[in-house]
């Protein structure tokens, strides 16, 4: 089967389940908070609440970059399928806990699993996509995690209709069964060193690899670019994500049951509409301009600038809901295009590594967003602030970033 033609676009399919699957079961937390207060009073506390989310995101930041160097060099097939086994069984446990304790553990251990997932899931994309489609498969693989974050707005709702033990414990199972199955239809795609894909070098070797792989990528200045780039989008990235059904709840007097479905969807359509249309257009932009993926992703990040500040001030459901359509297409333009970029500038065998360095800074960044929310009188106004560091990415983008080639060999 890995030798059909639609064989590439088959890869993309499945591990686009997936790829919903790691954002549905971090996320499903954020809307079922207040059906978990009952039997967790903490999570009454906004701040109790914003440093359980950031448990899982401080673990998923420190393991980032250890995944992007252990997924260079050992099957990234494994990976992925051990990644989701073992974050799907936490899923599985969280229906269990009895403590808040308990629930700040399970959210590390997932931290760990899943950090594992996303550099390994890119680089095995884009080692399967390397004609001028990347940004596309990229994009759709994208639209997974989008649709796992809608998917998640829903959870007050599942947890009035079952409870929010057995929701955690469905969807854990199914994750579980998932796994099974592409352990017999998910390939590897080394571009060379097919002896790497089955397991680690000898030590020695193995050593040599990680030191010159961190060297290789450290001393690409556009790499520093390109992480600073993707580092100030992940304030407000991860800021929405995890606070926008509460803000929809303060600034729109709605109750989470439904504050949270209108949030997660309206983020999450626009989201999955941005990510393919910038996909799309940076593959077409490309070809008649290297730049073209640079510049797709700076129209991107400018489109999050009207819609942060109105997310900040705006009244009433269409201006807050527009904001939100606003930011999400731009945020989805510029998501699709950070591994192309990558690619234009990092070697294959170097491209998971730096994107776990690029996961590490990114997610560092959301988790300090997330917990500083909390403490802030007022959400939208932290999203109103957070526009002017997106400004700044933006013109250090359009200034520093100038490829030579679509592809690093």
């Amino acid at each position: 089967m890995r030798d059909k033609k639609f064989y590439p676009w088959m890869v993309v399919g499945m591990l686009g389940v997936v790829a919903l699957l790691n954002y549905l079961d971090r996320q499903m937390l954020s809307t079922m908070q207040a059906n978990m207060a009952e039997d967790f009073p903490a999570l009454k506390n906004a701040e109790m609440f914003g440093a359980l989310m950031a448990a899982f995101m401080w673990v998923y930041a420190v393991v980032s970059p250890f995944a992007g160097i252990i997924a260079d060099r050992v099957s990234r097939k494994w990976l992925i399928v051990g990644s989701l086994f073992v974050w799907s069984a936490v899923t599985f446990l969280m229906g269990f806990a009895q403590t808040f304790e308990q629930l700040r553990i399970l959210r590390a251990i997932m931290g760990i699993s899943e950090a594992l997932y996303i550099p390994s899931a890119l680089s095995l994309i884009a080692d399967w996509h390397k004609g001028g489609q990347r940004s596309l498969a990229i994009g759709i693989h994208t639209t997974g995690l989008y649709l796992g974050s809608a998917l998640g707005g829903f959870g007050a709702m599942a947890a009035s209709h079952f409870s929010w033990k057995m929701t955690f414990e469905g969807l854990g199972l199914f994750g579980m069964f998932y796994a099974v199955i592409l352990i017999m239809f998910l390939y590897e795609n080394r571009p060379s060193d097919n002896a790497t894909s089955a397991g680690l070098h000898t030590q020695k070797e193995a050593k040599t690899s990680v030191m010159s792989a961190l060297a290789v990528v450290f001393s690409t200045m556009a790499f520093w670019v390109i992480l600073f780039v993707f580092a100030i989008p992940s304030l407000p990235g991860w800021a929405t994500k995890n606070w926008l059904p509460t803000l929809f709840v303060e600034s729109l007097n709605l109750n989470m049951s439904i504050a949270g479905p209108i949030a997660t969807i309206s983020l999450a359509v626009s989201s999955f509409l941005g990510a393919f249309c910038g996909g799309w257009l940076s593959d077409s932009w490309v070809k008649k301009n290297v730049r073209g993926r640079v510049y797709t992703s700076a129209l991107g990040l400018g489109m999050t600038l009207p819609g942060l500040i109105v997310l900040g001030f705006g009244n009433g459901l269409v201006a807050v809901v527009g904001a939100v359509l606003l930011f999400g297409i731009g945020f989805g333009m510029f998501d699709a295009n950070n591994m192309p970029i990558l690619c234009q500038f990092v070697a294959s065998k170097y491209r998971a590594t730096a994107y776990g360095i690029m996961n590490l800074t990114g997610v560092t960044f959301g988790a300090l967003a997330t917990q500083l929310m909390g403490k802030l009188p007022s959400i939208g106004f932290g999203f109103a602030c957070m526009s002017g560091a997106v400004a700044i990415a933006i013109l250090l983008q359009l200034t520093c970033l100038r490829p030579t080639v679509d592809n690093k060999e």
